[in-house]
């Protein structure tokens, strides 16, 4: 693990959620932490560009899901946070409805024939008529809402801090808690979230990583770097990586961040061991 992967990870555990403030630049950080007993070091990915799509500039990109051939978007800021069904090949927008007006949107995901989003700090979580995306009915919570995504039975939440949650789907009530850490530390500012093959992706914020996390353990397997995407796409302090899409049916990856102009294909590539 580079010193740079490293900073940007303790730097990030560090952070306050609920301010969503940018991070100061981090001091040289000091040796890892040892992993636990038994416990394997963490593998750092970098990344081959498959493919290279448009994407809506001026979507403040919050959740990105991949379900039926269609790729569904939710975007943030007051009075501009939608739900939008998009066309990856050219980046147009299909269809778009509105979140409420004086809601901030923030994570999406799929269940069945809805689609579900979250509200940063409104407590307010909406369900959506996938097909239609009309609105259907809400839930509330507590704390602040950040990604979603399922592994086929649970709701998974991230909240800004290290600890994701697990859901109902049919209630949204809290099942249990899982705590991640990266060689022992937890890792905090966990974002937008995918389920791939087995695993939980977690984008995290104000960071060009995206860490994997064991489900059984909240143990980070891997950190993989974006950063020459992250660098080559944000042209101001809030432009960070953040959306993640995983086609199953075609093992295929997407990730974009927020106002990038850009959706990509990835493959990952594992980074020899130093």
């Amino acid at each position: 693990m580079s010193r740079f992967l490293l900073a940007a990870l303790l730097l990030a555990s560090c952070g306050s959620a609920a301010t969503q403030a940018p991070a100061p630049e981090a001091p040289a950080p000091a040796a890892p932490a040892p992993a636990a007993q038994g416990a394997a070091t963490p593998v750092t990915y970098d990344y081959r560009i498959v493919a290279t799509h448009p994407h809506d500039r001026a979507a403040f990109t919050q959740g990105l899901v991949f379900v039926d051939g269609d790729l569904y978007e939710s975007t943030g800021q007051i009075g501009f946070s939608t739900i939008r069904r998009v066309r990856i090949a050219d980046g147009r927008v299909l269809r778009s409805v509105g979140i409420p007006p004086t809601q901030f949107g923030e994570g999406l995901v799929n269940w069945g024939d809805e689609l579900l989003s979250l509200t940063w700090t409104d407590q307010i979580g909406h369900r959506w008529n996938r097909r239609t995306l009309r609105r259907t009915g809400q839930w509330r919570y507590t704390g602040e809402g950040w990604g979603l995504t399922q592994n086929g039975t649970d709701i998974i939440m991230s909240d800004g801090t290290s600890e994701l949650r697990f859901l109902d789907p049919r209630t949204m009530t809290e099942r249990r808690r899982l705590s991640v850490t990266f060689n022992g530390e937890p890792v905090n500012r966990l974002n937008e979230l995918e389920w791939v093959k087995g695993e939980i992706f977690a984008n995290v914020w104000m960071t060009p990583l995206i860490v994997r996390i064991d489900p059984a353990s909240g143990r980070v397997t891997g950190v993989i770097d974006l950063t020459g995407l992250a660098t080559e796409n944000r042209a101001g302090e809030d432009e960070v990586l953040n959306g993640i899409a995983y086609d199953a049916a075609r093992d295929r990856l997407y990730v974009t961040g927020k106002n990038w102009p850009r959706l990509y294909q990835i493959d990952l590539v594992r980074r020899p061991a130093q």
